[in-house]
């Protein structure tokens, strides 16, 4: 039987060769792996989000999304806008541009998940999916301290 050590093991590397691969994927487009995240956070947003939504959304620190926010802001892939029930709050809409880019590293990301997951049958990915959110709520149930 596997010891959980190993499994956390095993579930790192996997998530490094991704994270290595996204990186490769998104160069070409100008935005890091930690941004093109952010873009397709924001892509599946129906309404724009707040700054602290998007830090929740993306388990981050709220500092960190204005790191990652700004630079976007400047390529005009996304724009702050005032939140009209409360001036001091900044919404995050994406623009044409930022649909644009989103919609071409959404395409990027599902061939290369499907590459990465094709080793698994329809009812393994299921299975994978399912077992991984049990693992992720049992964290958050338990308080888990990242952001």
């Amino acid at each position: 039987m596997p010891d959980p050590v190993e499994i956390a093991d095993a579930l790192r590397g996997l998530q490094h060769r991704l994270r290595h691969r996204a990186h490769a994927e998104t160069g070409d487009l100008g935005v890091t792996p930690a941004q093109a995240r952010l873009l397709r956070v924001l892509g599946r947003c129906e309404t724009a989000p707040r700054m602290g939504e998007l830090a929740e959304r993306l388990r981050v620190a709220p500092r960190s999304v204005t790191d990652l926010v700004d630079p976007l802001e400047e390529r005009g892939l996304l724009r702050r806008e005032q939140d009209p029930a409360n001036r001091r709050v900044a919404l995050v809409r994406l623009t044409d541009e930022g649909r644009r880019v989103h919609a071409e590293l959404h395409e990027r990301a599902l061939a290369s998940a499907a590459t990465a997951f094709e080793v698994l049958d329809a009812a393994e990915r299921a299975q994978l999916l399912a077992l991984l959110r049990r693992v992720t709520t049992s964290l958050d149930a338990a308080g888990d301290p990242t952001p």
